[in-house]
């Protein structure tokens, strides 16, 4: 079926619309893909429902082809299932929660390992009936503080979602690597660059989880990866930590007058200056910085923690927030330092930290804080700090954590070279859950024994809606989208360029032989000037794009290729042949 431009609705722009801070967020509004409905809400149109019901397509074959059925939850959900797991807390402000006209509580669902557990555990009782993979393609909500870059960070969103039930860790292992090939499969028919790379579990508990990230200089996720093959989110790297250090001979600790320090910066200019080590110069990493912060519970309790790292890093927000999930960590107000008289701002120090220190504050440390380290660090007093203090014999830490600015350059952690940072875009996350949702919830079978046995999950998740923003950022350029053709709302875009009616009766003759041949065609008709139809061909990204125009009196048209900016005149003659090899990816034939 042919559809006529002039009859289609969409509308497209000449400018960017306002808050747009990603090029696919401006082109697919430009475009006329989508339109926002309300902050991180946004209403398909014809053109962009057509690429997201290809992508669903593409996910849901993938799918099958490994042997999930699907299955499909409503949207709106009752708190009990999520209270009986501690999320309906541990959500915090994250979800969207409603009550109905007698009081009873429900959400709107961000995800559904509730669900899929109860409704297993409700009809299958036997190890026969397993393994077992569902999924559902579903569409989602959080209540994103901040609802930012269009499809890639909203609060409706549509995922898919697939679970796998298991009568032991082995199964769990088949069925991980079966989901993970999955994948793979998908995102090579979607047709941009992605990465897989280790990742935290987070509130999905469980224990092993992977990342598959478009790559794309936009994305709001950092990730890391060395020349030796190692690969993962930030916020699941792990420093190794140095091994200990003798310190028999380190100089006793000394507290001194620091004037007029007030950056790390300033405190090593003035260390060398005064107080020279024997042994080489004073740096940043020898400074000991001690970060005060509340943690806030899912409750809404606050307590004190202080992070002691080297004074040449920097907390990583993103880091921080996974070590502490659920819990959130807020800053650490002057009411803060007014409540906790022993911490002086900008000069703590271990002396007076640790859960049986006089504050009786929990401090952790970054992993390079091993025993027979030597620091300089505040003194617990205004304008001075200690020297050549030692960790593990003036002071111990509580214990570690894992939150320090990850940086290029940087060792990885298995050995393989030095890491280099990038940015990418979350595609999808599966998760090896193992029994947190399946004991929270009493899912058991009986095994061959005719034991009562819990049974063994994984959890895999799929951003469908965001994988439209993901492939436009990956695969735009200056001028607009630029579809691969698997996912394109049509395969060809032909463009009556003139008014004479010789020349639209051609496109639309072309536009029909093309039809029959199985080519999805969209045929601009409409009368308005070459120039313009040119711009919007560009902007709404058609694979390829025919040009009937001035040609035509000589018999000839001219055919593009959107993406290499490659074209061919070709006789009218052969036009259809040609067309059908650049469709079928044949392009030598132009």
């Amino acid at each position: 079926m042919i559809t006529r431009l002039s009859e289609l609705f969409v509308r497209t722009l000449r400018e960017d619309p306002a808050g747009a801070e990603v090029p696919s967020h401006k082109w697919l509004v430009r475009a006329g893909y989508i339109r926002r409905a309300a902050p991180g809400i946004y209403t398909w149109l014809p053109l962009g429902f057509k690429v997201f019901r290809k992508i669903e397509q593409i996910v849901r074959e993938e799918m099958d082809a490994m042997g999930a059925q699907e299955v499909h939850f409503p949207a709106l959900l009752p708190r009990e299932p999520y209270e009986a797991s501690g999320r309906w807390t541990e959500y915090g402000q994250g979800v969207f929660r409603l009550k109905d006209r007698k009081g009873a509580d429900y959400l709107l669902g961000p995800t559904h390992e509730e669900m899929f557990t109860l409704l297993v555990k409700d009809l299958y009782s036997s190890y026969k009936d397993l393994p077992l993979s569902l999924y559902q393609i579903q569409t989602k909500y959080r209540d994103e503080a901040r609802p930012r870059a269009g499809l890639l960070r909203g609060r409706e969103f549509v995922m898919k979602d697939s679970y796998s039930f298991d009568i032991d860790d082995e199964g769990l292992q088949k069925s991980y690597e079966a989901h993970r090939d999955a994948y793979i499969k998908v995102f090579d028919r979607l047709g941009f660059s992605y990465v897989i790379v280790q990742a935290m579990s987070g509130a999905m508990g469980g224990s092993a989880s992977e990342e598959f990230l478009a790559i794309a200089e936009n994305g709001e996720d950092t990730f890391v990866r060395s020349a030796g093959g190692y690969a993962a989110n930030v916020e699941a790297v792990r420093v190794t930590p140095p091994p200990p250090l003798p310190y028999d001979d380190a100089p006793a600790a000394h507290v001194e007058d620091t004037p007029d320090t007030p950056t790390i910066e300033t405190l090593v200019a003035l260390a060398n200056a005064r107080f020279p080590r024997d042994d080489r110069p004073w740096q940043a990493s020898d400074t000991l910085k001690n970060v005060v912060l509340m943690v806030k519970g899912v409750d809404g309790t606050r307590q004190p923690l202080v992070i002691g790292l080297p004074g040449d890093r920097e907390i990583d927000p993103k880091r921080l927030a996974a070590q502490l999930e659920p819990t959130e960590a807020e800053p650490f107000t002057d009411d803060d330092f007014a409540g906790h008289p022993l911490l002086v701002k900008g000069y703590i120090g271990p002396a007076v930290l640790g859960e049986h220190g006089p504050s009786g504050i929990r401090y952790l440390a970054d992993p390079r804080v091993v025993p027979g380290t030597r620091w300089v660090t505040g003194a617990n007093e205004p304008g001075r700090h200690v020297f050549d203090l030692v960790c593990g014999r003036e002071f111990t830490p509580d214990g570690l954590i894992d939150v320090a600015e990850v940086r290029d350059g940087d060792p990885a952690p298995d050995g393989s070279g030095p890491l280099r940072l990038a940015r990418g875009i979350e595609m999808g996350h599966i998760f090896q859950l193992g029994r947190k949702y399946s004991e929270a919830l009493g899912l058991r079978v009986l095994d061959r024994a005719g034991k009562l046995v819990t049974v063994t999950m994984g959890s895999y998740g799929l951003g469908v809606s965001r994988a439209v923003a993901a492939v436009a950022e990956g695969t735009a350029d200056e001028k607009g989208l630029c579809w691969p053709r698997e996912i394109a709302p049509y395969d060809v875009q032909i463009l009556a360029a003139g008014k004479d009616e010789a020349v639209l009766a051609a496109a639309a003759d072309l536009a029909v032989q093309l039809d029959e041949a199985g080519v999805a065609v969209l045929l601009d008709d409409r009368r308005v000037s070459p120039g313009v139809k040119f711009t919007d061909a560009e902007i709404m990204g058609m694979p390829t794009i025919v040009v009937v125009g001035r040609g035509l009196a000589s018999g000839m048209i001219e055919v593009r290729d959107r993406r290499t900016g490659e074209r061919a005149e070709i006789a009218v003659a052969d036009a259809l042949g040609a067309i059908l090899a650049a469709v079928r990816g044949r392009p030598e034939f132009l």
